[in-house]
């Protein structure tokens, strides 16, 4: 007869594996992410060189994108509590793949700039549901790991996209790369069909308190404070993905591509070799680190105007970025019931998408009055006042009394 003392006792959540279905959301982020990547270095030229703007219209084709994925965030993450993460990953490629090949289409600025806000629509989609789904399959006790782990799609995608985005732009003109940059989202819905279905026959996590109504429906209190001074480093992204491509013929640099390159090994060594140092430093230690690198380096950018100092800037600023996402995001979640996650996840990203939404196009006025010098102190400045927001602010308490959230629902 079996006893209590002789059943097999379940591995602790900190020591479960990440399995095959965690494995297919990061593949399909990937895919996604490069079709971001390959976007980056080309749009501002192609704004410039083929469309007639300057900084300005480089900051409103930029933000564009982020204003659309803005608006929809809260509601796409009730969506995904409502329906699974899955629905989000595929139609959010979907509607990415087919609006990047409009880019290109008749009628200029105007065009391009719709087609942007369409874009935006399954940035919200894609972002929502895949990094709702890593952190849903991840052990409780390793969610930090978990988003260093899913970050390496995002950052991957960014360093690997942007010289190949570089390279079909030199060799084949815009055309070819509105192509390229569709076919790696869509490659990442196809992936998404493999992601689990939810399980409509599963039991629900019960409420955890009355019904949000209101604004409190739509955008989790939870995510509010972290969201802000994510919002504010996040300026400093949108500051040197619009204008380095620009930046680097005032310093006789002839392409942005290994600028790029370097920003995204920088952030992938660091988050997969020091995927630990999020859980390790914390949530207040961990982002203070974090924005006063990226003030730094974008400082440097700013002040040093030379191409040493653009490669010093830039590696200073990407160990900023690869140590801030990871840090600030447990927060979020660990302060979210599972039932209100997405959510929570949708109000905490939408900031990012209000900073490059306002951010890329305020950064373009400050280029066009002064330069694009202008813009990297402008971004570093923002860095500064994140850092003193959250040194100075009360971090959320724990969802579940202070115990970490429960394992994920099957097929969730």
């Amino acid at each position: 007869m079996t006893t209590a003392e002789t059943r097999p006792v379940p591995p602790p959540a900190e020591a479960r594996a990440f399995g095959a279905p965690f494995v297919l959301v990061v593949a399909s982020a990937l895919a996604y992410f490069v079709g971001l990547g390959i976007l980056a270095p080309v749009l501002p030229r192609y704004v410039e060189d083929e469309l007639g703007g300057g900084g300005a219209q480089v900051g409103i084709v930029v933000g564009a994108f982020a204003l659309t994925a803005a608006l929809l965030r809260p509601w796409v993450g009730r969506v995904g509590d409502q329906r699974g993460r899955r629905v989000l990953v595929l139609g959010g490629c979907l509607v990415a793949g087919v609006s990047i090949l409009g880019y290109g289409l008749p009628g200029g600025l105007a065009v391009l700039v719709l087609m942007r806000l369409v874009s935006g629509i399954g940035e919200a989609a894609t972002f929502v549901g895949a990094a709702t789904s890593a952190q849903d399959l991840a052990p409780p006790a390793r969610r930090g790991q978990a988003t260093s782990f899913f970050s390496i799609a995002i950052y991957g995608g960014l360093s690997a996209g942007p010289p190949l985005g570089d390279w079909i732009y030199r060799q084949h003109g815009s055309g070819p790369v509105w192509v390229a940059a569709s076919a790696a989202t869509l490659l990442g819905a196809l992936l998404a069909l493999g992601l689990p279905k939810p399980d409509r026959t599963a039991k629900k996590a019960a409420p955890t308190g009355p019904p949000a109504r209101g604004l409190s429906g739509i955008f989790h209190p939870a995510a509010l404070r972290p969201g802000v001074v994510l919002g504010l480093a996040a300026t400093g992204y949108a500051g040197f993905a619009s204008f380095v491509p620009l930046y680097i013929d005032d310093i006789g640099v002839s392409t942005a591509g290994p600028v790029f390159v370097e920003y995204g090994v920088i952030v992938l060594a660091v988050r997969i070799l020091g995927s630990r140092l999020p859980d390790a430093l914390g949530t207040r230690r961990g982002p203070l680190a974090a924005l006063a690198l990226q003030a730094a380096g974008l400082l440097l950018l700013g002040a040093w105007a030379s191409p040493t100092g653009l490669y010093v800037g830039t590696g200073i600023f990407a160990a900023g970025v690869s140590l801030l996402y990871p840090a600030l995001f447990p927060a979020v979640v660990d302060a979210a019931p599972e039932a209100e996650r997405s959510r929570a996840i949708a109000t905490f990203t939408l900031f990012f998408d209000l900073s490059q939404g306002i951010g890329a196009p305020v950064l373009g006025l400050v280029v066009a009055g002064t330069n694009e010098r202008g813009a990297f102190v402008g971004a570093g400045l923002a860095s500064v006042a994140g850092y003193l927001l959250h040194r100075r602010a009360p971090l959320a308490p724990p969802s579940h009394s202070g115990e970490p959230c429960p394992p994920p629902e099957p097929g969730e």
